[in-house]
């Protein structure tokens, strides 16, 4: 959920009994911020798996593995027990990580999440590159009297459609951003240090379905040097690579609907 991956079949045989997910067939990676994706075209009508729906799923999972047990164990109260305690520790996971990489530290709880409510909103109202958006805030200004032009610009390279950053979606976009630099200066953290903790779980570098895409043309032309460039680039997620930054770019718009770039079936 952190880097944006999406499973595209999360049922419950595509899922380990220590929590693992497992055969992955149409994955892809949340490239531009939509709870609503799947990778999966028989997923296209329900979506099902779609990305913001992964931890309720994987919750149904653990609820029907409690079922398959009943029989076993006789009382269900235990069971009962784990599949409640599930969603609690996952909101205190989520909570802690997205404290973390937003620069803040440690969470202080529901204002922290309002923030964060607020963050997914911004995100939505226009198509933004999560990836890029996410590494970038790093480098934005937490200085009070920074300009509004100062605060946007790092973040300039994240929009697929910058002209829609106007009006109603700049003013929102400002204001969050005004309000995460008030509670990141206020964490007390200093910048060179905040920047090092964002970085390190913001990759840099994701597999993009773009990217995988021409891996495999190459390959199936013969060309296998592109698989062991993307690999070694993906060793390394959350370094710059300076020289490595084509693999960095947002989707072009000639991937927007390719197939193999967007979405597969399961029998791809």
């Amino acid at each position: 959920m952190r880097v944006g991956f999406v499973h595209g079949v999360l049922n419950t045989d595509n899922m380990s009994i220590l929590g693992l997910t497992i055969d992955y067939g149409p994955y892809g990676w949340l490239e531009n911020f939509d709870p609503g994706w799947t990778p999966n075209t028989t997923d296209a009508s329900g979506r099902r798996y779609r990305y913001g729906a992964q931890p309720q799923i994987v919750h149904w999972n653990l609820v029907q593995l409690a079922n398959a047990l009943v029989p076993l164990v006789g009382d269900p109260a235990p069971l009962q027990v784990e599949i409640d305690l599930f969603g609690r520790e996952y909101s205190a996971a989520f909570r802690s990580m997205m404290a973390t990489r937003l620069g803040w530290g440690e969470s202080i709880g529901e204002p922290d999440d309002e923030l964060i409510a607020q963050l997914w909103k911004v995100l939505t109202s226009t198509e933004v590159d999560q990836v890029i958006f996410y590494r970038a805030l790093a480098d934005v200004p937490t200085d009070p009297q920074a300009s509004d032009d100062d605060l946007l610009q790092p973040l300039s390279e994240a929009w697929y459609q910058p002209e829609e950053v106007v009006g109603d979606v700049r003013a929102a976009l400002l204001n969050w951003l005004r309000a995460w630099a008030g509670r990141s200066a206020g964490s007390g953290i200093i910048a060179q240090t905040r920047r090092a903790s964002m970085n390190a779980l913001n990759p840099k570098y994701v597999l993009r379905n773009y990217l995988a895409q021409q891996v495999i043309d190459a390959a199936t032309g013969g060309d296998y040097t592109a698989i062991s460039a993307m690999l070694e680039v993906l060793r390394h997620p959350y370094d710059e690579q300076p020289g490595k930054e084509r693999f960095a770019l947002k989707r072009p718009e000639w991937a927007r609907h390719r197939v193999g770039c967007s979405m597969l079936s399961c029998s791809s």
